[in-house]
């Protein structure tokens, strides 16, 4: 089983035998958060699309305002979970357990930085240049464990790369995080080689040993026999990240559909006082005829909701604690929800799916994410492959030298590449692959 007092390491990925003296009140998971909000990678997420495509008139979530929401009910799901831990096991008041709100908002802040442009489109995108498109001809050049990477692209496994991957010209790889905040992004901690149809994984094969570091040193579990492909059990936090997104994501997709008059106020409404009973609904419509701004009132009802989510998942963290420290827990924490809450978030779930993920804006904004990552990638994987091309030459004069663009291994190459434009915003995306097609020429 898994102990607390391992599992919350204030160690760094990169600075093992390195001591600062401190200079303030800071702790070191308080610094993982501020290395993070600081960071170019996380303020790019401002311009990368959440669900719906960014309008100019109305203001919808992007990235980066979903991410600092989700650290902020992250936050709370973590100091929730941690006191009601403390008082449970007093003998834990030495360890760093406390710190687990710190732990998990910083995590939240990083789940996403690995998410290419446009949304889960920009994934599925690079998956299936390689699987089904031009890509395919690089498959004879890597090991299927390597191909396996590509065909099933990952943004999670993009965020774990981003924060620990030593990219060229730099001593220490990645943002030298904590083991602790590293791990706790980490939702599927398996190679892709055991993703099988879910597409879900949480570290490629070039950051194995990455993450094997970190879970021995936090005495993660394995859970199988296989050193070179290992599958492990999620480092506990790792709930209370995924429980942050799942209720940020459903009840603030349902904000913005109204906003965008793709549910009615009266179908909001109804979703969201399903969550309460009849006695609580009575006293919020009390509530509700005080206010008579309907964005306003639909803020009200999200608030609610959100908060009730939080305390139902912290419920199920702390009665399950004995599984999830075993490695027996299955599922989410959402999933694992009862009663009218459970019922009221699957509802929100077939909602969602009917009237917003296949809305024709989503979709619209999909397809032409689709065909901007797929040309971008057939043209810098082709010029990473041909580099003294002329044109080549002049693609590769845009990639930053950070990126190991020219590597002798094919893989390396490619991911470099991936590297590379999983990094851009929509706009940039979008800029370049205008140039590229010229569509649009710099005016001299």
């Amino acid at each position: 089983m898994m102990n607390w007092h391992q599992l919350i390491s204030n160690k760094r990925l990169g600075q093992e035998d390195q001591h600062y003296q401190k200079k303030d009140d800071r702790t070191e998971f308080h610094r993982d958060y501020d290395r993070l909000i600081f960071s170019s990678p996380f303020r790019r997420l401002q311009n990368k699309t959440q669900v719906f495509p960014l309008p100019g008139s109305i203001f919808v979530h992007n990235r980066l305002t979903h991410s600092l929401e989700v650290a902020s009910v992250g936050r709370s799901l973590g100091d929730d979970v941690s006191r009601r831990l403390l008082e449970k096991h007093p003998e834990l008041h030495d360890s760093h357990l406390s710190e687990c709100g710190s732990i998990v908002s910083a995590a939240c802040l990083a789940h996403d930085m690995g998410n290419p442009p446009f949304g889960h489109s920009g994934e599925r995108a690079i998956a299936a240049f390689f699987l089904e498109g031009a890509g395919q001809k690089y498959q004879s050049l890597m090991t299927q464990n390597e191909w396996n990477d590509l065909t099933h692209f990952e943004g999670n496994a993009n965020a774990f790369r981003l924060l620990t991957h030593q990219f060229e010209g730099r001593r220490e790889g990645g943002f030298v995080m904590t083991y602790s905040t590293l791990a706790s992004i980490v939702k599927y901690p398996f190679p892709s080689n055991q993703a099988g149809n879910k597409q879900k994984f949480g570290f490629f094969q070039s950051e194995i040993e990455t993450y094997r570091k970190i879970a021995n040193e936090l005495g993660i579990i394995q859970l199988n026999d296989d050193d070179a492909q290992p599958q492990y059990a999620r480092h506990p936090l790792v709930y209370l990240v995924e429980a942050a997104d799942d209720i940020c994501y459903e009840i603030m997709d349902i904000e913005d559909a109204h906003k965008l008059k793709i549910l009615s106020s009266d179908q909001t409404k109804e979703l969201l006082l399903d969550y309460f009973d009849k006695e609580r609904q009575a006293r919020m419509q009390k509530v509700l005829e005080q206010v008579t701004d309907l964005n306003e009132q639909i803020a009200y009802l999200r608030s609610c909701c959100i908060n009730a989510l939080e305390a139902a998942c912290v419920k199920v963290f702390v009665e399950n604690e004995e599984a999830i420290l075993n490695g027996s827990f299955e599922g989410s924490l959402i999933q694992h929800l009862e009663g009218r809450i459970g019922e009221a978030y699957k509802k929100c779930e077939k909602a969602s799916y009917a009237h917003i993920y296949r809305s024709k804006d989503v979709v619209d904004i999909e397809l032409a994410g689709y065909k901007i990552i797929s040309t971008l990638i057939d043209l810098f994987t082709t010029a990473a492959m041909n580099p003294d091309a002329a044109y080549s030459r002049l693609l590769l004069e845009r990639v930053s030298k950070q990126y190991s663009v020219r590597s002798e291994n094919v893989y390396e190459r490619i991911m470099a590449v991936l590297d590379y434009i999983t990094g851009m915003t929509d706009v940039y995306a979008l800029d370049l692959f205008r140039k590229i097609n010229g569509e649009s020429i710099p005016i001299i």
